[in-house]
């Protein structure tokens, strides 16, 4: 942001999980109007914006719209990539995504979306660590499902409140007492929840005993 110049104006279009802010549809109309006005307009955003960015629908749409982008000759349009949240915030709370002999994915997967009867099960069946996007308002259920989906209690479960910035918090907790340790620590978005053995390793690498059975909630 401080790079943009004095001729530059600035409008805020983010979201704030749950809270109120612009729709969807009032961010595309809107990138759709200053393009057509002759505007020079960079739409920026957090993370990578084609990982639950909504990144590929804004372009869609102002493909539909006839609207282009030139960043460099011969280029119709152009997406800079961005390091997502679901692997940001597990480095920023010290949390490794993968390591050898653990694990041989990562589940990403939005506690949200356009398909409300979304089966857990295969997730849970994995056997890989999944990261949570967008998830706090349905943590406790989303938890109930992999739960009953064979996916243990006791699995080791962390939560990282305002990654990367000075807000930042973590939670380290169990997925069976994810959701009532959150409500107690009064954690809100944004936050990446990250549920599988990977959480056991924040403590070894910050040279700390490992135990689920103390709540631990740590200023970064």
């Amino acid at each position: 942001m401080a790079l943009a110049g004095p001729q530059a104006r600035l409008e805020f279009a983010g979201k704030r999980g749950g809270k109120p802010s612009a729709t969807q549809g009032d961010i595309t109309r809107r990138l759709v109007e200053l393009a057509r006005a002759g505007q020079r307009v960079l739409r920026l955003k957090g993370g990578d914006p084609f990982v639950f960015g909504r990144g590929g629908e804004e372009a869609k749409a102002l493909a539909a719209a006839g609207v282009t982008f030139r960043v460099i000759p011969g280029v119709t349009f152009r997406v800079i990539p961005g390091v997502t949240a679901g692997l940001a915030a597990l480095a920023a709370a010290s949390i490794p995504a993968t390591l050898r002999g653990v694990n041989r994915a990562v589940i990403f997967a939005a506690g949200h979306g356009a398909d409300e009867n979304f089966d857990w099960a295969p997730l849970a069946r994995a056997g890989q660590p999944i990261v949570l996007y967008m998830v706090m308002h349905n943590l406790e259920q989303i938890a109930a499902a992999l739960q009953a989906a064979g996916l243990p209690g006791p699995t080791p479960a962390a939560i990282i409140a305002s990654a990367a910035t000075p807000k930042q918090r973590v939670l380290v907790s169990t997925l069976e007492r994810l959701s009532a340790d959150a409500r107690e620590q009064k954690l809100e978005p944004p936050a990446i929840v990250v549920i599988g053995e990977i959480v056991n390793f924040r403590a070894l690498l910050l040279g700390e005993e490992v135990s689920v059975e103390k709540k631990e909630m740590e200023r970064e």
